[in-house]
């Protein structure tokens, strides 16, 4: 939770591309618009979706990547200026839930790749007895593979972050090459790329529109927890130009997966007889031995592209949050043991994937709750500190980021609710159908969660810190948290100008209070 030393600060611009590659490239992001195909858009819709939606992500990513950028601490440290030191726990929680739930999603769909591996060698090992009840909801053989998978993941996740750029490039360079082989490919052996393209749309009028909007939305709201929580990695850069590259390279890297998606499904109905939009089942169909091999190569890709994944937006983040919430029991090591024993086998992966849809539609919805976070955040670094942040007093409990008694900033909790109350009704009606009929317009607000979740809480919480200023917080240059006990002293003198603040806080490790 330290502020990140000059020495791990190894990051540069190279090493973002790849850890966006390695977050982006992920099965999730190849079957991205198939949900949107599947509403009665087409592959018109589905780019414009998936540029826009890419393109809106990247704003909270920017305003909070140079946060951390620039002053060097993680997400749950650079809260508290803007949430208080107490309330910034509700956030690190709601975060640190979101990345449990998605670890265990992406962990239980490497297994899936690495039973393509393994079948590719031994074809005989799909028909392994099972010997568990049908209730546990996963066979015999799913179970070795999940083993498996989490066994070869397990000692890469214990990685140091600042360590990380050669496994981020790995990833790159391999999911790339797959990808592109797997296009070609198919295209071969359809004799083109079939007639998806042709497909017209089946909904009109408004709700076009709106599924249209919908879909851009669920896009945006699919890096709901990255663009939260990328101050966990853009403190490790050694210049803040590295962020700026993210307005390129997300929506680069996801229409290229997209669009590898798309082709490849479609090439698939003229093979197979139908569009199989999941990588991993199309590699199944794969058979013989020339076919066996490919099926190894595609399962050995997405098994990285898993685990790059869990290490770019889940298990780091989630250790992160941990290590704040418990900082005299768990550093980061622990937390990143705790988070994938957590999610791989006490919350059953497996069962989560089966569940009901109610449950994915909850999970979808968390996104409600991190747009608003993001957006405080960000407006609170930029707009109303002006960039100025006293970063010795995040870590005293005590320090001018306390607000009040209650260690809240009520600024923030009213911004929050602005944004999240319009919105749970439907929500409520994404789980249970059932209650779409009652929710009149709110349903409208809802298929643009992360939007108006983003922007309602940018603007109210500026309007409410702008009427009513917490001045203490308020300072004229920022207060770095690496500099020597002498200098930060001096500096908290300069930067409380003439208001003359009750409490000096310097840079002092004996006085920090994570």
């Amino acid at each position: 939770m330290d502020v990140t030393p000059y020495e791990r600060r190894t990051w540069t611009a190279l090493t973002m591309a790849g850890f966006w590659f390695s977050d982006a490239l992920n099965a999730q992001s190849w079957e991205a618009p198939a949900t949107i195909l599947a509403v009665g858009l087409t592959y018109r819709e589905a780019i414009v979706c998936i540029i826009f939606g890419s393109l809106c992500c990247t704003v909270p990513l920017v305003l909070n990547g140079i946060l951390g950028a620039r002053l060097h601490v993680p997400f749950p440290v650079a809260m508290r200026s803007s949430f208080g030191w107490y309330f910034a726990r509700f956030a690190i929680v709601v975060r640190m839930t979101t990345a449990l739930f998605w670890h265990a999603i992406q962990t239980y769909t490497g297994s899936t790749a690495m039973t393509q591996m393994i079948r590719a060698i031994w074809p005989s090992y799909l028909n392994i007895p099972n010997h568990i009840p049908a209730s546990v909801g996963i066979t015999s053989q799913q179970m070795v593979s999940h083993l498996i998978f989490w066994s070869v993941q397990f000692p890469i996740l214990l990685t140091p972050p600042h360590k990380l750029q050669w496994f981020f490039i790995f990833k790159f360079v391999v999911v790339s090459i797959t990808c592109i082989g797997v296009v070609i490919a198919m295209c071969k052996k359809a004799g083109g790329s079939g007639e998806i393209w042709k497909q017209e749309y089946t909904v009109y009028g408004p709700m076009r529109s709106w599924l249209i909007l919908s879909s851009m939305s669920s896009i945006t709201g699919g890096w709901a927890t990255m663009a939260t929580n990328i101050p966990d990695f853009t403190r490790y850069l050694k210049r803040e130009k590295g962020v700026y590259w993210q307005v390129l390279f997300l929506p680069l890297i996801q229409l290229c997966l997209g669009l590898f998606g798309i082709v490849s499904t479609s090439a698939a109905k003229v093979v197979y007889g139908q569009y199989i939009w999941d990588p991993l089942a199309l590699a199944a169909e794969w058979n013989g031995p020339s076919g066996r091999a490919g099926a190894f190569f595609v399962g050995f890709a997405w098994v990285i592209a898993q685990i790059g994944t869990n290490l770019s937006a889940n298990v780091i983040s989630c250790a992160n949050d941990m290590t704040s919430l418990f900082p005299k029991y768990i550093n980061i090591r622990r937390g990143v043991i705790i988070a994938t024993v957590t999610a791989a086998w006490i919350m059953v992966p497996w069962k989560i994937i089966h569940s009901a849809s109610s449950l994915l539609s909850f999970m979808a919805g968390l996104g409600t709750f991190l747009a608003p976070i993001a957006a405080i955040m960000g407006a609170d670094y930029w707009i109303v500190k002006k960039t100025h942040i006293d970063v010795p007093s995040l870590y005293r409990s005590r320090g001018r980021y306390r607000y009040n008694e209650a260690g809240t900033n009520w600024r923030a909790v009213t911004a929050f609710l602005i944004s999240v109350v319009p919105n749970l009704p439907g929500m409520a009606a994404s789980v249970n159908p059932s209650l779409k009929n009652g929710v009149g317009g709110a349903e409208y607000i809802y298929d643009m969660f992360y939007i108006w979740g983003f922007t309602s809480a940018f603007v109210s919480y500026c309007v409410l810190s702008h009427f009513f200023p917490e001045k203490s917080t308020l300072i004229e240059e920022t207060i770095p948290g690496d500099v020597p006990f002498e200098e930060a002293s001096a500096s908290e003198e300069k930067a409380e100008g003439s208001d003359g603040g009750d409490e000096k806080i310097a840079v002092k490790a004996a006085d920090y209070e994570v």
